[in-house]
């Protein structure tokens, strides 16, 4: 039952406000969901990372991004209190665990570095253990060499890294990143099939280089919802009311402020909208949201009425989404391309 959440601005926010102070961030979810309801594991308490670029850049410390993080439950890290405090970034990644595949270490907790990309998961690869040997055989020494952990997620961004022309490139085109992202599905997909695995396989990955966001909501069925994911736009995101309590303001039609995440950080309804299943976003360096459909064999059309009844116990079962569907607003159709 991860979680994870993504803001990316035209200026840079403190990170407490995003992780510490409302009332329902990601830190209060990791032991207080609403939304996404695991009797299972209620409890996300394997470790938690955040990531984040500087805001202004500086030649000796260059544009990778750093990233904290820990085994500790990220609600009881004294140190995670006090960076909250101290940092701004204009694009944070924050991911809090539930281990489902990997021991509990620092190298299985997301997210996940290399050169000037970022990179974590909310989901599962079905059966990963089979496909892994052929997965990892697609990869250069470069790229197999560099997991340090155990998990699906970390060896699915190997892949990923494998399917750009440069991964040590100090810049990325949205177009570049968007064409890696549906190639590591449709590799892994691949290879699921090969090995007649047919339990889903949620894939709600996502990735940056700082500039642009490319985020997926997936899963292989086409009759299953796949793990909730939303988002947000708006001016300003501050507290309205005291206890921690936020909203996202539209003072005018510019987005300053874009936010993805697997479970809304406020409670106000009208702030979030949800992700359509099998579709993928993409935030560009000049903050447009786009949202575009993954079209394979899972991909059901919104013209079809499958579309509106995908079921929801797959993923409910496994503590990604709630079986209620009145939280927000479904997204309008931005069914735009790059």
């Amino acid at each position: 039952m991860c979680r994870f959440v993504i803001y990316k601005g035209t200026a840079p926010v403190q990170l407490s406000h995003l992780l510490t102070r409302p009332c329902h961030s990601i830190i209060n979810q990791a032991f207080d969901s609403r939304l996404r309801l695991d009797h299972r594991r209620p409890i996300n308490g394997d470790g938690f990372g955040v990531g984040w670029y500087d805001s202004v850049y500086d030649e000796e410390l260059g544009s990778q991004p750093c990233i904290f993080t820990s085994v500790t439950p990220a609600w009881n890290n004294v140190n995670l209190l006090r960076l909250a405090e101290k940092i701004k970034s204009p694009l944070v990644f924050a991911h809090v665990r539930a281990t489902t595949a990997g021991t509990l270490s620092l190298d299985n907790c997301h997210p996940w570095s290399y050169g000037k990309l970022m990179f974590m998961h909310n989901g599962g690869i079905a059966e990963f253990p089979k496909i892994k040997r052929k997965l990892q055989m697609a990869l250069p020494d470069e790229l197999f060499n560099m997991v340090t952990g155990n998990t699906d997620s970390q060896w699915a961004f190997a892949l990923l890294l494998s399917k750009l022309p440069d991964p040590q490139a100090r810049c990325f085109t949205p177009a570049i990143l968007q064409k890696a992202m549906l190639e590591t599905i449709a590799h892994i997909n691949k290879l699921l099939e090969e090995h007649d695995i047919t339990e889903p396989s949620l894939m709600n990955f996502c990735v940056t280089d700082g500039e642009t966001v490319v985020a997926t909501r997936y899963i292989s069925s086409r009759t299953e919802e796949a793990a909730s994911l939303w988002f947000s736009s708006g001016s300003t995101f501050s507290e309205y009311a005291a206890g921690g309590h936020y909203k996202m303001s539209k003072t005018d039609k510019r987005e300053n402020i874009i936010m993805v995440a697997s479970e809304p950080l406020t409670f106000e309804k009208a702030d979030w909208m949800e992700i359509r299943t099998n579709h993928m976003v993409v935030i560009t360096p000049k903050m447009n949201l786009l949202q575009i459909p993954i079209v394979d064999k899972f991909y059901v059309p919104q013209s079809d009425p499958a579309a509106l009844n995908r079921g929801t116990e797959f993923a409910a079962a496994k503590g990604f989404l709630s079986p209620r569907r009145d939280v927000a607003r479904p997204l309008e159709s931005i069914e735009n391309h790059l």
